[in-house]
């Protein structure tokens, strides 16, 4: 089955989180910010009439929504998939290691609202430019030019709720965790999206989750979650953990 079959039968399940009345499936609001309807998610627009990445648009009581694409999100997939820990929420300081081109910290950026702010790093000098884009029309996200390895050189970044990791590396884990020691709050939340293939093209990928996951609980973590990310994304998984006090 591939990924848009299965992500069609996943929409599905979903939708029996929301209520139905009169006939009509309603809108179901699953976390602060993110929403179902008729098996897809969608956040609302903080710049309504602009799209970022070709999302749909839809009107739902006066409101603009944008869809959130499991496919091109791994946060999305993530949510799919079910996982039980989602602390985004209005007003949330949130630190992403690897923002791309935009595509999920926009919908961050959705769901944190004015009061919230996103600092996104960025390498790569093509996608950074479409992220300078994105943040001149948000105001709520803070691109940062800078090599994820070397947080010496954005030290003044302030304490966060949240360290999101999107980094496809080799030492992914590490990067991640450096970051979350300096930045990430006591009892805040690391999230850290794990691409086996970067990591060891040999192994099984759930035995590289588990290993990355016990680097991380090495470190004064509580895993929370691990949570495969098939068939949304091949040989991905989402860690999730909390820094102890």
């Amino acid at each position: 089955m591939n990924a848009v079959s299965e992500w069609t039968r996943r929409c599905a399940s979903v939708c029996l989180r929301c209520s139905k009345t009169g006939g009509a499936w309603t809108m179901k609001e699953l976390s602060d910010g993110i929403f179902a309807d008729k098996g897809k998610l969608y956040t609302e627009n903080l710049v309504p009439g602009i799209k970022v990445y070709g999302e749909a648009l839809a009107k739902k009581d006066g409101k603009e929504l944008r869809e959130w694409d499991p496919t091109r999100s791994k946060m999305a997939a993530a949510i799919m998939k079910k996982i039980k820990t989602i602390p985004l929420k209005e007003g949330s300081i949130i630190f992403y290691l690897g923002a791309a081109s935009g595509t999920t910290i926009s919908h961050f950026s959705d769901i944190v609202k004015r009061s919230g702010l996103i600092y996104g790093i960025e390498f790569a000098e093509r996608v950074f430019r479409n992220l300078i884009e994105i943040a001149g029309q948000r105001k709520n996200i803070a691109p940062l030019f800078a090599d994820a390895r070397l947080p010496e050189k954005y030290f003044w970044v302030e304490d966060c709720d949240i360290v999101y990791a999107d980094i496809a590396q080799p030492d992914q884990t590490e990067i991640a965790l450096r970051n979350a020691h300096i930045f990430l709050k006591k009892g805040g939340f690391l999230f850290v999206t794990m691409k086996a293939r970067s990591i060891d093209v040999t192994k099984d990928p759930k035995q590289i989750y588990k290993e990355e996951a016990a680097k991380i609980s090495g470190k004064n973590y509580k895993i929370i979650e691990v949570v495969d990310l098939e068939p949304f994304e091949d040989s991905h998984a989402m860690i999730v953990a909390e820094k102890g006090q």
